[in-house]
């Protein structure tokens, strides 16, 4: 039996229960993450641009996650269009929440940051709008967005610490090697493998964003 989408390739049931596999493990981990995060971010720094920026960064990682398992997970073609526009939106929003945390817990970066959001709200109307037709617009939007730290963040990255950029550079290095797997439609699991990838890049980032918290 094949679960057949007007939203992407047919699944068959062995890579419908991967991805949810992969989407389950995922919700938990950063649901339970995020309040950890967020907890120590107050009990070390204390202050309220950290607190926020964390909390900014949280809610974008679980949003992110959590509109993939929708639109992955549940695939009716009456929702297929909102749902497709939320996953693909929430990448943005969620490529401009990590930058945020490190730059108002490092203090440098603010233009970056700002230019991010920029591009955020530009990346959510391309995707609002026509998500198919720009598609290769919006991939491109999402690389840029992702290594823009290296392109235009020198005071950004001379204010982070060397395992900070390690793990900043080992985790932009899984989202782009990902990027192969998504674009590869015709691999069978090629969308788990795909997940797999965004997971493990968001957990690598999410260490990276607690050791600046606490370094």
């Amino acid at each position: 039996m094949a679960f057949q989408s007007t939203i992407r390739p047919a699944y068959s049931r062995a890579e419908y229960i991967s991805d949810a596999i992969v989407h389950f493990s995922g919700l938990v981990l950063v649901l339970g993450a995020v309040p950890v995060l967020i907890v120590l971010t107050a009990v070390w720094h204390g202050g309220p641009a950290a607190v926020t920026s964390v909390s900014i960064y949280g809610a974008a990682l679980i949003l992110m996650i959590l509109a993939s398992a929708l639109y992955n997970l549940f695939p009716q073609p009456e929702r297929a269009w909102l749902l497709k526009r939320l996953d693909h939106s929430a990448i943005y929003l969620k490529i401009a929440g990590t930058y945020t945390a490190f730059v108002l817990v490092s203090g440098q970066g603010h233009g970056l940051v700002a230019a991010l959001w920029v591009a955020a709200a530009t990346g959510v109307t391309l995707k609002l709008i026509a998500p198919d037709r720009l598609r290769w617009a919006g991939l491109g939007l999402y690389l840029l967005m992702g290594w823009a730290g290296v392109l235009a963040g020198g005071a950004l990255l001379g204010a982070l610490s060397t395992p900070v950029l390690v793990l900043m550079a080992v985790g932009g290095g899984l989202y782009t090697a990902g990027v192969g797997f998504y674009l590869w439609e015709r691999l069978p699991f090629h969308n788990t493998i795909w997940h797999v990838f965004v997971l493990a890049a968001s957990l690598v980032f999410y260490a990276a964003v607690l050791v600046a918290v606490l370094g």
